[in-house]
């Protein structure tokens, strides 16, 4: 059950509560993008899925980035 929201979903809110959006409006706390963050609540299990996928595909590429530049 999601304890903020009272409803019981088996994909939990992602949110990390370091939201801070870059120039493409990623947030760097969570790596969703800003229209998946507004359409979270009204997503399915499948889009929430998919948005995982997403979210774990971003913060790779920003990794590797960052270990690119020696940071």
């Amino acid at each position: 059950m999601n304890m903020r929201s009272g409803l019981s979903n088996s994909i939990e809110q992602p949110c990390v509560r370091h939201c801070c959006l870059d120039q493409q409006d990623i947030c760097m706390g969570c790596f969703r993008h800003l229209e998946e963050i507004l359409a979270w609540r009204s997503m399915t299990e499948e889009q929430r899925s998919a948005c995982y996928q997403k979210m774990a595909e971003r913060k790779a590429v920003f990794i590797a980035k960052r270990c690119s530049q020696g940071e």
